[in-house]
């Protein structure tokens, strides 16, 4: 049978491609490398009992208008909301806690610093505002100045319409804040060091960016992309783990006729005259499609799957060129028992916690990174879901996921096979300082290190957001000036992943906005 479209990867945003395609009418065919689909964003059952998220733990910055257009609900997408947000402890005994309701929040912060307390709920509106006009340019594709042509008026006009409310002072604002460091931002509207810390990780999560890194800020508003009102510090969890988001969009899918593959290895990518035609799996099976859809990242796709002789030399070097040194690691633990926080006062039951009591120590634990070595007290984002989902665990037991910065996928010294059981022991012995005794609970362990990002799920070097969320690498300069439109330099091969505008996270753009183009090219009859 042949295709109207294959895509490579039944990653979050290939299945969301895949679904929007298939509504479309399109007969698709998703071919996924490994046994389950979802790529980083799934549920597996590591431990006995016990169900990981192993990459991604949340869905905070999945739009919401992917999840309407495809009728997730109906196929089983749930969200659990809780309260606080988030729990940040002291190893001295003392923490901040930010709740839902705002004023809970402020008298948190209050016992601090009245000056903080005072400017956190304007700070929090001033980025809200800001992001949300950002947010317009990261849901929507955007005109390429370097391909500029008379099709692209109309995204001109359209964007412009969108944009018609935006005041100039915020125009200004954007414009002086966005290359700031996230530490320069803060040192602005702050003098708590350890509040400073918590907003701060905000723009280093998933970079090769410490605090004091300039454009750290943009990373920030990215991050708090979500429903598009740059809330912060309340992300919601899934049902079920992240596998349950990836399996309600796949569920959508069939529902369209899209016909899904595991265990399907794509080895290389079918092009004849200058169009590509279709792949070639590993087992030396060739399937054949109208358009071919990369979900991989774009260094796997145009190094790996392309042979090098359908591309020009200098595409070649802007595709080497994209920076994506990953330093990020994860840590998934099975628990006998919820961990024992000392700073704990309160009258409830973290589901996150982070560790980051100031900018000087997120700053440290980068310039280990810089200098090729893991970081010896590193940032920690710990999610214990089962706390409100206790269909993860077995009753009274617990699953605990640690997102871990910095962790350089290129290490000076030694290699990750060698070092990795010493990172995990390393994170484990950082917990334990501010929850002691809880190296006793810990009944199952898994380090994910950026080599193990790279060979089990496909992210080259180990970067979750398929390259730097870099001003350079951003808005129509992602992946490579030139191409922001998902296309390639070869006819009929498009791009859908995180590599492309607008980034990583698990946000479902980039396959929403590739479908939407490749449907476009479907219409004009550009697709041969």
């Amino acid at each position: 049978m042949n295709y109207d479209v294959i895509i490579i990867g039944g990653g979050h945003n290939g299945l969301v491609a895949s679904a929007k395609l298939g509504k479309a009418g399109k007969r698709v065919l998703v071919l996924e490398r490994r046994p389950i689909v979802g790529g980083a964003c799934v549920t597996e059952e590591i431990h006995s009992g016990f169900k990981y998220s192993t990459c991604a733990y949340t869905p905070g910055v999945f739009q919401q208008s992917v999840v309407d257009e495809l009728n997730l609900k109906q196929h089983g997408y749930e969200l659990i909301e809780y309260d606080p947000g988030l729990f940040a402890p002291v190893a001295d005994g003392t923490s901040l806690t930010f709740w839902k309701d705002s004023k809970k929040t402020i008298e948190e912060i209050s016992r601090y610093s009245e000056k903080d307390a005072r400017r956190y709920p304007v700070f929090e509106k001033e980025i809200g505002r800001l992001t949300s006009i950002l947010h317009t340019l990261w849901t929507t594709s955007l005109p390429d100045p370097a391909t500029v042509g008379v099709g692209d008026w109309r995204e001109l006009l359209s964007l412009g319409w969108k944009m018609r409310g935006v005041k100039e002072k915020d125009i200004l604002e954007l414009l002086r804040i966005l290359p700031m460091s996230i530490a320069d931002l803060l040192n602005e509207n702050f003098e708590n060091e350890h509040l400073k810390g918590i907003l701060a990780s905000e723009g280093v999560l998933g970079s090769f960016y410490g605090p004091r890194s300039a454009g750290s800020v943009y990373i920030m508003m990215y991050l708090r992309m979500g429903r598009g009102d740059g809330g912060s510090q309340q992300w919601p969890l899934v049902r079920g783990g992240m596998g349950a988001l990836t399996q309600a969009i796949a569920s959508a899918a069939t529902r369209h006729g899209v016909e899904i593959r595991a265990s399907a290895d794509v080895s290389r990518i079918l092009v004849k005259d200058g169009v590509a035609n279709g792949v070639v799996l590993s087992n030396g099976d060739e399937i054949k499609a109208r358009v071919v859809v990369s979900n991989a990242d774009t260094k796997c796709t145009f190094l790996k799957l392309v042979d090098p002789s359908h591309l020009d030399p200098d595409f070649i070097m802007s595709v080497k060129n994209i920076r994506a040194r990953g330093v990020s690691a994860k840590v998934n633990l099975a628990l006998d028992s919820y961990p024992k926080w000392k700073a704990l006062k309160g009258d409830f039951t973290p589901v996150v916690v982070d560790i980051a009591p100031n900018m000087n120590y997120l700053e440290r634990a980068f310039d280990d990174a810089k200098y090729g070595e893991y970081s010896r007290a590193p940032f920690l984002d710990i999610a214990i879901p089962s706390v409100v989902d206790p269909s993860l665990a077995p009753s009274g037991k617990h699953v605990m996921s640690v997102y871990v910065l910095f962790a350089p996928y290129h290490l000076k010294n030694g290699d990750w096979n060698a070092m990795k059981e010493l990172f995990g022991d390393m994170v484990v012995q950082t917990i334990e300082h501010y929850a002691p005794g809880f190296s006793d609970s810990i009944l199952h362990r898994q380090v994910i290190t950026p080599l193990d990002l790279e060979r089990t799920y496909g992210l080259t070097e180990g970067h979750i957001h398929h390259g730097e969320l870099a001003l350079d690498q951003i808005f129509f300069m992602r992946p490579v000036p030139g191409y922001s439109h998902y296309g390639a330099p070869i006819r009929n091969l498009y791009m859908c992943s995180a590599a492309t505008h607008p980034g990583g996270g698990v946000t479902g753009i980039p396959g929403s906005l590739s479908a939407q183009q490749i449907l476009s090219d479907f219409r004009s009859g550009s697709i041969v």
